[in-house]
């Protein structure tokens, strides 16, 4: 990463610029690529003035602090091969007199080889942004990220009066690093200390702990929202063959899998009835997996701005890497490129939006499984269906009297009810066609009723509420039964 700076410091730049949050993993790019060219360093700040430094210490200020056009003018008087590191530098060059020096100060850089590294927290404004050249700095990789994570263990156990251990094998420890993915190294040693300090302790439990911290720090980024998971497989009723198929490819992402040969998992499409708990697998894959589940919500993409909707997908995508690895769960991904497939009113934007996800599912490398879930797939254009985008598409039909016996359970039990004194059997006999969330609908029901008459909660008033319920399966019968001929040699029984 140092090689490409050190490149355009060597090229001869004036001016190069670095937008991060994280200013100390800067600081430190910078000051390594000085000392592998042998060059002077000094740091500028509104607090310190301009400061020479010696390794990574500060001297005493050549430039008092203040505005900058003092040190400006120092630098274009007395530079000589030297790199100059201004922090915040931006705010202050909406300033004609600022941005004048500036401008003047880049021919004299070029003719002593001198440059101008400025790292700011946010983009720099127009008046100073075109005469500079973007460095990347990128996100910690994950020799940092875990680097970090074994000093802040270190660090806390130097300090702390009682012990600190650690348990986390090489596998886990790799699983905590890619968890840490899209987090500044300051995050990350906030993050971990946090899970130390909770019980004295880094071992493989405090994975969901880290997850929750991370998904708060990143909190709703633009069309994307951080979906908080605690739904287990064991709470999801039927759908063995998808559970089945999600547990062989659980360790896709690891190193390991990948020295044995194996791809990562691309991710599922699910087409299937409304309310069969489809947007419930996505939740329960994050969790089973120890994975952040981000969502992807399809109607903040469309802007009103020509090229705005194209650039919201592109951002969207683009920070789902950076967080990588996770769980991308693109929900109703139909209502966002039905008209992808047909003629459309929208000039063509339906087709460009389409193409740009196309493009990125078939190229990207990152560790990221994509759930995609819709409940009309025939609306889609075919070309999303095929091999490469997706791993496999699954059909979830309409519980089976099994599965409907599991949902019941599931959903009494976490009424703190004791299944077994209901007639399970029969209750979901009589639940013919009734898809999942209608079961649960059933029970809260039947709960309310009991609590009117002041009586715990029976079999009757399960059943009275089953019969009082027309399920979607009935009152949209044609659209359900042209469905599910649909997907009855197209996709993959998810049960």
């Amino acid at each position: 990463m140092s090689n490409s700076l050190d490149l355009l410091i060597r090229s001869g730049n004036p001016f190069i610029s670095i937008e991060t949050l994280d200013e100390q993993r800067a600081l430190n790019v910078v000051q390594e690529v000085a000392r592998n060219l042998k060059k002077p360093l000094f740091e500028w700040s509104a607090t310190n003035g301009l400061c020479k430094t010696e390794g990574t210490t500060l001297k005493s200020a050549t430039v008092p602090g203040g505005k900058p056009e003092q040190s400006l003018s120092f630098i274009h008087k007395n530079t000589d091969e030297d790199i100059f590191v201004f922090k915040d530098l931006g705010a202050y060059c909406r300033d004609n007199v600022v941005n004048r020096m500036l401008r003047d100060l880049m021919e004299t850089c070029r003719n002593k080889k001198s440059t101008l590294i400025l790292i700011d927290a946010f983009p720099l404004p127009d008046e100073i942004k075109r005469f500079t050249v973007r460095y990347e700095l990128g996100w910690p990789t994950t020799d940092e990220l875990s680097a970090v994570i074994k000093q802040t263990f270190n660090k806390i156990r130097q300090e702390s009066h009682e012990e600190i251990t650690t348990k986390l094998t090489r596998r886990e420890m790799e699983q905590l690093v890619l968890t840490m993915r899209g987090l500044s190294c300051n995050e990350v040693e906030r993050v971990i200390s946090s899970a130390i300090l909770q019980d004295n302790d880094l071992n493989v439990t405090d994975l969901p702990h880290i997850i929750e911290a991370k998904r708060t720090l990143l909190g709703s980024t633009g069309s994307l929202e951080s979906i908080g998971v605690d739904v287990k497989s064991d709470q999801v009723g039927g759908l063995g063959k998808l559970k089945d198929w999600l547990k062989l490819r659980r360790g896709g992402f690891s190193r390991k899998a990948q020295e044995y040969g194996l791809e990562p998992p691309r991710g599922v499409l699910m087409l299937g009835v409304p309310g069969s708990g489809k947007s419930l697998c996505a939740k329960m894959v994050a969790s089973d997996w120890n994975m952040p589940l981000l969502r992807l919500d399809p109607g903040m993409l469309y802007q009103k701005f020509i090229g705005e909707s194209e650039s919201q997908l592109r951002q969207a995508l683009s920070q789902a890497e950076s967080m990588a690895p996770v769980i991308l769960w693109i929900d109703e991904i139909e209502k966002a490129f039905a008209s992808a497939s047909s003629s459309s009113a929208d000039g063509g934007l339906s087709k460009r939006m389409f193409g740009t996800l196309l493009a990125w599912m078939q190229d990207h490398r990152h560790p990221i499984f994509i759930i995609a879930t819709a409940n009309d797939i025939s609306a889609l254009p075919p070309e999303l269906m095929r091999k490469g985008r997706f791993d496999e598409v699954f059909f979830v039909d309409l519980p089976d009297s099994i599965a409907r016996e599991q949902i019941l359970k599931i959903h009494l039990q976490r009424r703190n009810r004791d299944a077994e004194q209901f007639d399970i059997r029969s209750l979901a006999a009589t639940a013919k066609e009734f898809t999942g969330s209608e079961l649960e609908q059933v029970v809260m029901s039947g709960l309310f009723a009991a609590f009117s008459e002041n009586a715990e909660l029976e079999d009757r008033h399960i059943a009275s509420e089953i019969q009082k319920t027309k399920p979607l399966a009935v009152l949209m019968k044609e659209r359900i039964t042209e469905l599910r001929n649909w997907a009855k040699n197209r996709c993959v029984s998810a049960d």
